[in-house]
């Protein structure tokens, strides 16, 4: 059971893999420059980093390597003045991530691809924060973006349009996940991904 801990191998990998992820989060996050657009987001993401992260996980098969490696962009974006509902929320989603590709034994495609699914959520916890701290969030948003914008989110940020955005967000990381597949097929099989 020794060969499912993590390594310092592994470590660097898991951070390698986090800053290639956190730059494409913040390339497509550009497309929210445009409120509306801001809702697709996170199912765009789920779509674009899948061959990312599937890739990464059939480097890494081993325990707490998707949870360490899915935690480190919401610790980021909190020491960037987001507030503590992104690490919250994150915390959840990536147990429930972890524990599912654990199910698979961490080299099962189905399961990795469902543990994706819920991964790719964790990105719509930086919209939650309208509606969980909304005085907090609507200062740190006009800091950054201006009043209108902001006015214009909080027209757009409802709980049943969250509610779509989390489905968008699984939907988009079951895609990004066959899309990986798709682009590696190779690299699966190689490490044994059925």
């Amino acid at each position: 059971m020794d060969n499912k801990k993590l390594k310092v191998k592994d470590l660097v990998t898991i951070g390698v893999f986090g800053v290639i992820y956190f730059a494409l989060m913040f390339s497509v996050g550009m497309m929210g420059i445009i409120p509306i657009l801001f809702l697709i987001y996170p199912m765009a993401l789920g779509i674009i980093s899948g061959p990312v992260v599937m890739l990464f996980m059939a480097k890494v098969q081993k325990s707490w390597a998707l949870f360490i490696f899915g935690m480190l962009t919401p610790l980021v974006m909190v020491l960037m003045g987001h507030t503590y509902v992104v690490v919250v929320l994150s915390l959840i989603v990536m147990i429930i991530a972890e524990s599912i590709r654990k199910l698979g034994n961490y080299n099962s495609f189905k399961y990795n691809m469902l543990a994706y699914g819920v991964f790719s959520t964790w990105i719509c916890s930086s919209l939650m924060q309208m509606l969980l701290v909304k005085e907090k969030y609507i200062q740190m948003s006009i800091a950054m973006m201006g009043k209108d914008y902001v006015n214009a989110l909080d027209r757009l940020i409802t709980y049943p349009h969250m509610a779509l955005v989390y489905l968008g967000a699984f939907l988009g990381g079951i895609i990004g996940a066959y899309l990986g597949k798709a682009l590696l097929n190779k690299h699966f099989k190689k490490a044994g991904i059925v």
